[in-house]
């Protein structure tokens, strides 16, 4: 027996959206949503079509827009800073004092273009992320004569040399998706790249256009995924770039139209029509319909012949609302970056402590995401662990048992940069009082500061042992003895306490 629809009521118009006008809206084909019909393709099929274009004007925005520039630089600032650092969390001190030792001496000769430090390439990353979408390094393993802490570093590799366009089916059943390989299970095993990139035409190479295969665990792609089974990143300036470069028009637009107005302080009538300018005059400012072209200069008049008078022009100015207008447009930006007004346009002329807190505390919010599971997930836990073997593999360390059971060792803290506060005061006491009701450990506000308190705590008691062999008491200008007999303070066989320091 089959269920009968009412009377009336046919299967096609209960499927069709065309004769369906109720329920949501969204999902309607009425006058004001008829033209709204995007097509619902996958981030890949769309980066394919269009990734290179994308890529291609963000950058140039970047390179050409006040504001995108300024956007850029400020996301890498509050994202990196001066670098996401570990922090060794291994029980043995001494062990763990000589890995972080040795961490801090590759630090700076992590590069393999010397041009900056790991901390930079963290910073380079996030900056790629935002200006191009992702970022690429391959871990180059060198000699043990190159005279390195450790023996290997990391090359920068430009997205663009990670073809979008290359799509392949290999004889061993791996397929090739915009430039990555992939197994039978899904897995990323190889990169396919260019030897040198080939938007730069001043590096001369052989067989440029060649295609080369890396294997991936030599590549750390780092890329902020929207969609499930996304292969590669799309540029986080992708939702500003068309008001971003129309907004760019308009400013020039009026920029021009201003300084036209300036130039123009009067215009000249003529008695009759066909009336001569005087000769002589110079060759160069006759136009193609033999018209004269007086010289435009601000501040500047001609003088007439009998007959003729002058009309001052009578500029019109920017309009009222030119600054709500690019107010609001530069609000839509400041969201679809997800950057604070002030951080996008360094305008502080409408911020308060209570908007500018407001902001930073949702902005952190986002950074912090953005730093746990792209930085440090992507690019911090993949060099560490190569770092680690390597040390190991060249005897830079002698880690008993890594072999067998890396994880303990491979177990750190990234500690990020510290955040500048509004009003330091306020949020340092609020700090205080959370630790001394028990709310918070010391630990954790030191380390929100972007300090490893392990070393903090141990700074603080060589600084207090030195000061007590020196006789140096914390809040007098110079050190001096004092005497026991007239200061009671020293009276007391047990030292002062530093405020905030648990003992």
């Amino acid at each position: 027996m089959t269920d009968m629809l009412p009377d009336g009521v046919d299967a096609e118009s209960l499927f069709s959206p065309f004769r369906n006008p109720s329920g949501l809206e969204a999902g309607a084909h009425s006058r004001r949503m008829a033209k709204f019909l995007p097509g619902r393709l996958h981030i890949n099929t769309l980066m394919m079509q269009a990734g290179s274009t994308i890529a291609a004007r963000c950058e140039w925005l970047v390179r050409n827009n006040s504001y995108a520039s300024n956007a850029s630089v400020a996301w890498a600032a509050q994202t990196v800073g001066t670098g996401i650092a570990p922090t060794v969390q291994h029980a043995e001190p001494a062990l763990k004092e000589e890995i972080q030792q040795l961490w801090n001496d590759w630090v700076a000769e992590s590069d393999a273009d010397g041009l900056t430090d790991f901390y930079g390439q963290q910073r380079r990353a996030s900056k790629s992320i935002f200006d191009s979408g992702e970022a690429f390094f391959r871990i180059r393993y060198r000699f043990a004569e190159d005279g390195l802490a450790v023996p290997m570093q990391l090359e920068s590799i430009p997205s663009s040399q990670c073809p979008l366009w290359y799509n392949n089916v290999l004889t061993n059943g791996h397929i090739v998706r915009q430039g990555v390989e992939f197994d039978k299970i899904h897995r990323r095993v190889a990169y396919w790249m260019f030897r040198r990139n080939p938007t730069d035409r001043t590096d001369m190479i052989a067989d440029p256009n060649l295609l080369v295969r890396i294997p991936s665990d030599q590549i750390i792609h780092i890329f902020d995924p929207v969609e499930p089974k996304q292969v590669r990143g799309v540029p986080k300036l992708a939702p500003a770039v068309a008001k971003l470069f129309l907004l760019d028009e308009y400013d020039d637009a009026e920029l021009d139209r201003a300084k036209v107005q300036a130039l123009f302080v009067g215009f000249i009538k003529k008695p009759t029509a066909d009336s001569a300018v005087p000769l002589p005059i110079d060759p160069s400012s006759i136009d193609d319909m033999g018209n004269a072209l007086l010289p435009m200069e601000p501040g500047g008049l001609q003088v007439l012949l009998p007959g003729e008078e002058i009309d001052f022009a009578q500029p019109t100015g920017v309009s009222g609302a030119y600054e709500a207008f690019q107010y609001r447009n530069l609000l839509a930006i400041s969201a679809a970056l997800g950057i604070p007004y002030q951080d996008l346009t360094n305008d502080l002329v409408q911020a308060n402590y209570g908007s500018m807190r407001a902001g930073i505390i949702a902005f952190r919010r986002r950074v912090e995401q953005f730093q746990d599971s792209v930085i440090v997930h992507q690019l911090c836990r993949r060099v560490w662990s190569a770092w680690l073997d390597q040390a190991v593999l060249t005897g830079a360390l002698t880690l008993p048992g890594y072999s067998a059971n890396p994880r303990p060792y491979r177990r750190v803290e990234w500690i990020r940069p510290r955040w500048e506060w509004v009003d330091p005061l306020k949020d340092l006491t609020a700090e205080k009082l959370a630790v001394d009701a028990g709310f918070k450990s010391r630990g954790d506000v030191i380390t929100a500061l972007g300090m490893d308190p392990a070393e903090t705590d141990a700074r603080i008691a060589a600084d207090e042992e030195r000061e007590t062999r020196l006789g140096i008491r914390i809040g007098t200008v110079n050190p001096v003895q004092a005497d026991p007999a007239t200061d009671p303070a020293e009276a007391d066989p047990q030292p002062a306490k530093r405020p905030g320091v648990a003992r």
